[in-house]
């Protein structure tokens, strides 16, 4: 039996989500938790699987088009069903949409075509009589496919592609050279033309050292959308300043490599583990702000930031404070998995209290991360340097880390975000203390 596939309401507050990219075509089978498609919402990117197994019988959006929750965007069903009540269906989920009312349209006037004897008219559904129109298509040469000779949609499509200076593309590759104003009869091949033809084509294009330079511009993605503008309202809502403080990591270091064999941690695992102790400490550090209120908290849910290629995403570990080092060793490696294989759901990915974001590994020695609204303060970590210190006067060699807090001014004062770095820094060169 068909069934209707929809945009998936993936948390509370989801509305709507973009449909990034289709995992199927129409024609193609596919099983029960196999992915269908990819769905986008603020920064979150997620798989979405097939609720039924089957033929994807229609693909009722285009790649990049954002659908209000719950509303149909695929038709399942076997090879030779009737799916002329899902369609009618999804037509009445999908108020608004253009090219779906004229299919309604053409579900009606079949009724009334098929009164018609043969040879009165030319039989063709509207949708394909507008697309015909649209592009100077004399539909005597058309041949129809459909019932008793129509033609439908197919038809012009297939009469326009094979006309069009006998270029074939894929829809992918014809939207996106749409997008990036690529002309396809520059590509030279044989066959349909396919998205990776018009990266290579783009990449080609690049001028090299002495050739004519250009611009491109493309269209940000729904996430770096969110990042955007949530990077400027948070610079524009909260008054911060960044604070530094060096921190010997002689003792953290041995302590890692004293515990490997027990279980592996990593340093952002440890700092996870010390700053949620330390936020109970100075609860200021963990507060939000809500209005002319603030907002305090018993517990800690810390934010690790993870990078992926499309953007920036912050998973939480939520209760922290009450949890063992090897726990929260654990969650943070299944939340980055999680984040880098689209998995985050809602829950995942909100409730944050305090965040921290490590570019240590990249080089990076200070920065000023920016807080993540509605919290109040996020620790950069940086890289470790061996550095020549003076101690009990001799010159040793020590690694050295540097942390760089960003607090809202608004509720951490410049004492307090040093009182809290002094006790970040205390835990990391005593590690020992974590067990009192």
């Amino acid at each position: 039996m068909g069934k209707l596939e929809v945009m998936p309401k993936l948390g509370l507050t989801m509305t709507e989500g973009e449909l990034v990219k289709w995992h199927k075509k129409e024609g193609d089978t596919i099983k029960v938790g196999e992915t269908l498609f990819d769905v986008t919402t603020d920064k979150l990117t997620n798989n979405v699987e097939a609720k039924a197994d089957g033929i994807v019988r229609k693909i009722l959006v285009d790649e990049g088009t954002v659908v209000e929750c719950l509303k149909p965007v695929a038709i399942i069903g076997d090879k030779d069903e009737d799916i002329s009540n899902l369609l009618r269906e999804s037509l009445q989920d999908s108020k608004g949409n253009e090219v779906e009312k004229e299919v309604k349209e053409s579900k009606e006037e079949i009724k009334d075509n098929r009164k018609i004897k043969k040879g009165e008219r030319t039989k063709i559904s509207p949708i394909a009589k507008r697309l015909a129109k649209e592009n100077d298509v004399d539909i005597q040469l058309l041949d129809g496919t459909g019932p008793e000779g129509r033609i439908v949609l197919k038809d012009v499509e297939s009469y326009i592609e094979n006309n069009k200076n006998n270029i074939k593309t894929s829809p992918v590759a014809e939207k996106i050279a749409k997008d990036l104003g690529v002309n396809l009869e520059g590509i030279k091949k044989d066959g349909r033309i396919m998205k990776d033809d018009i990266l290579e084509f783009i990449q080609k294009s690049i001028p090299s050292v002495g050739e004519d330079l250009m611009d491109r511009r493309v269209k940000m993605s729904t996430m770096r959308k969110v990042i955007a503008s949530r990077m400027s309202e948070s610079s524009k809502i909260s008054p911060t300043v960044t604070y530094d403080i060096e921190v010997d990591m002689t003792n953290l270091k041995r302590l890692k490599e004293q515990i490997k064999n027990e279980w592996k941690v990593t340093y952002t695992d440890l700092l996870v583990k010390i700053v949620s102790k330390v936020l109970i400490q100075y609860p200021l550090v963990n507060c939000s702000i809500e209005g002319d209120e603030m907002i305090f908290r018993n517990y800690s849910n810390i934010g690790v930031a993870v990078a992926l290629e499309e953007g920036l995403v912050v998973p939480v570990v939520k209760y922290a404070n009450q949890k063992g080092l090897k726990d929260i060793s654990i969650e943070v490696k299944e939340l980055a998995h999680k984040a880098k294989n689209n998995g985050l759901t809602e829950e995942n990915s909100t409730g944050g209290t305090f965040t921290i974001t490590n570019l240590g590994m990249f080089g990076i020695k200070s920065f000023s991360p920016i807080i993540n609204q509605p919290e109040v303060a996020i620790l950069g970590v940086n890289m470790i340097t061996n550095t020549p210190v003076v101690e009990n006067g001799e010159i040793v060699i020590k690694p050295l880390m540097s942390l760089s807090l960003t607090a809202d001014h608004r509720a951490v004062d410049g004492a307090v975000a040093a009182q809290f770095l002094k006790a970040v820094k205390k835990y990391m060169e005593k590690p020992e203390l974590l067990i009192l």
